[in-house]
């Protein structure tokens, strides 16, 4: 068999301002809190404000910050996803070549710029990407409230491609694709509402 074509099926990430499960009123009363004399006071006070977040002492404000984390991920099972994998010898392999990889922000209500996201790859019992078994194989730049982009090019780590062709090259064996990221709230922000969804592409090809 000669080369042929190896790319993951889109995938769509979503990043939903609901999952947090913000209090306005209780976010409003977080920023506002007076961490100066006692910085620790911010990471306990933030699990009033909203689930799964936590809370830093701004040194130049001498308020609180909101820390809210991006967690997100997707199985990709290659033998499912390419019936051509079924006739291959597995003790053989595949030898993996990453073409290129983009994403596209196809909707967007969020009413903040997102952080730099991370794309990850790691196993698949793996699906928190502060977990140190996720690679990081790329970076997207800021998405400004409420923007839509066409399809961007992702920026590659030093070790992004290899990484990918690695988990491809395994091709019998499930992996997560995941992003990852965390989203500061300072006092005089508006508190995070609404949705951004993303689709990222992943193309390659693999020869025996």
């Amino acid at each position: 068999m000669s080369d042929f074509p190896l790319s993951i099926k889109d995938r769509t990430f979503t990043i939903d301002a609901e999952g947090w499960m913000l209090d306005g009123g209780q976010v409003g009363d977080f920023l506002a809190t007076d961490c100066a004399s006692t910085p620790t006071v911010c990471d306990s006070a933030a699990k009033q404000a909203c689930s799964g977040c936590s809370g830093q002492c701004n040194a130049t404000t001498n308020t609180c910050d909101l820390r809210l984390p991006v967690g997100l991920f997707d199985q990709v099972d290659l033998m499912m996803e390419q019936s051509e994998l079924s006739s291959i010898d597995k003790e053989k392999g595949i030898k993996v070549t990453i073409d290129g990889a983009s994403y596209q922000v196809t909707t967007n209500t969020l009413n903040v710029t997102t952080p730099e996201l991370v794309i990850y790859v790691a196993p698949a019992s793996v699906t928190d990407p502060t977990d140190p078994g996720a690679k990081p194989i790329g970076r997207v730049a800021g998405i400004a409230a409420g923007q839509t982009t066409g399809e961007t090019d992702i920026e590659y780590t030093e070790t992004g491609k290899a990484d990918l062709a690695a988990a491809m090259t395994n091709f019998t064996t499930p992996f997560n694709l995941l992003v990852g990221s965390t989203l500061e709230v300072s006092a005089g922000d508006p508190v995070p509402a609404g949705s951004l969804a993303a689709v990222v592409r992943i193309k390659a090809h693999a020869g025996i």
